[in-house]
């Protein structure tokens, strides 16, 4: 038992694998968190975000599934790819379905010993039938997304998302300007593209686009050209919650032999969410129950500005002249942004809406946090948007959400207007702040 104990402690000091230019990532305090707390975690999200250096940045050993012999390994005996100093990364583990059983036995065989394994996936497993347990207790998950602006330095953060739900705000400053959000939609988060020039960093997203279409939709068995007409509907409907039909319409250019059916794009839209290129945002609308709730079409979303950037063959240039498509990039860019912010808070069940009711009353996000808090969002791509009529239909929509008494609805922690163009993060005197994208952070 002694030389067992003194191996697990060697194991645990041994040094991390973290690559020699790892910049520091926000999702990197909620991962020591969860590895604190359960046996194994997954850290899902797109490919070329970064989820396997942040892996390595807490692994202590790793198995890569890209390595022919490891793949073998795996196919023959999952377990095999277990083992080592923990924590042990696994990556690209949905290549092997099997490893999630067995990871989860090899938790439930080693105690429950908190931090055993790390498990990265930019895919959910084509193959469920595989999987006979959820992980519930065992493997936590994380979502990872490209690189915000306060990761790629572009924001100075100083407007802390997380202190805002604790009331703490101060006025600060940044200036930016059309042709600012204009490059940042356009090079998007992508980790590999620190420090290029935008003439090779804008070659990146066309590149993604081209991989998914080339190879990972015929992994998944679906059609590359029926996918990029999806593709390209989505970006023109950018930020909407179009119905089928609209997205069948523009998916057949006008021709109607070529329009596809409801289902064929149900399950596309599948695969794009199995990849991570998309991301639905649901209707909010308390109470918890409401039907409302339930009955709101899902807005839908790129996980990043630059990829409808590229479908839609937009450049800098172009997009400081269709403000209209770039007001539409930009509300992508702040999602993303959002996203990455709340997923460093506690709690599993903090979660990003918008809000639209029968009489055409709209705010952009409600961020609405485990705890009951929630603060309301509404993103312009420029300050000289933020006029009193904006801030009324803000105002209004606070009114009604808190003063119905039998929805019981706590007033919310902040209410903002989330801008492009900007100079100063400030608190206006009817109490909504007003904070560029460029100021804001964790």
């Amino acid at each position: 038992m002694a030389a067992s104990s003194e191996t697990t402690t060697k194991a645990q000091q041994a040094p991390t694998l973290t690559p020699s230019e790892y910049r520091p990532r926000i999702v990197d305090s909620r991962l020591d968190t969860l590895l604190h707390a359960f046996g194994a975690v997954e850290i899902v999200g797109p490919k070329w975000c970064g989820k396997t250096w942040t892996a390595l940045s807490r692994a202590r050993s790793a198995d890569r599934l890209d390595d022919p012999a490891t793949f073998a390994a795996a196919q023959t005996d999952p377990s095999l790819v277990l083992m080592g100093a923990e924590p042990h990364l696994v990556d690209e583990w949905q290549d092997v379905p099997t490893i999630w059983d067995a990871s989860r036995r090899h938790v439930d065989d080693n105690a429950n010993r908190k931090g055993q394994l790390i498990l990265t996936g930019s895919a959910i497993p084509k193959d469920h039938t595989s999987i006979h347990h959820s992980g519930t207790g065992r493997i936590a998950r994380l979502r990872m997304w490209p690189m915000s602006l306060a990761e790629s330095g572009d924001s100075t953060a100083t407007t802390s998302l997380s202190a805002l739900f604790n009331g703490d705000f101060a006025p600060s400053e940044r200036l930016t300007d059309i042709p600012d959000i204009a490059r940042w939609c356009c090079r998007g988060g992508w980790p590999a593209n620190l420090g290029l020039d935008d003439e090779f960093a804008l070659e990146t997203p066309g590149e993604y686009i081209a991989s998914v279409l080339d190879i990972s939709v015929p992994h998944s068995g679906k059609n590359p050209e029926i996918a990029r007409s999806l593709l390209k509907a989505l970006a023109i409907n950018i930020s909407q919650a179009p119905r089928y039909s609209v997205l069948a319409e523009d998916m057949a250019y006008g021709d109607e032999h070529r329009k596809p059916t409801e289902q064929t794009i149900k399950s596309y839209l599948e695969v794009l969410k199995s990849l991570y290129l998309i991301t639905d945002l649901d209707g909010w609308e308390p109470p918890l129950r409401s039907k409302s709730r339930v009955r709101t079409k899902p807005k839908r979303y790129f996980v990043d500005p630059s990829l409808p950037a590229a479908v839609l063959g937009a450049s800098p240039q172009s997009l400081v002249r269709d403000t209209q498509t770039l007001g539409d990039l930009f509300e992508t860019l702040c999602l993303r942004d959002l996203h990455t912010y709340v997923s460093a808070m506690p709690g599993a069940s903090n979660r990003l809406s918008y809000y639209r009711d029968e009489k055409g009353l709209e705010v952009d996000v409600i961020i609405e946090l485990s705890d009951g808090r929630w603060g309301a969002i509404e993103i312009k791509l420029s300050d000289l948007k933020v006029t009193d009529d904006n801030a009324g239909k803000l105002l209004a929509f606070r009114d009604k959400i808190c003063g119905n008494p039998k929805a019981q609805v706590r007033e919310p922690e902040f209410m903002m207007f989330l801008v492009g163009r900007g100079s100063k993060a400030y608190r206006r005197s009817d109490g909504i702040l007003v904070v560029p994208i460029a100021t804001l952070g964790a």
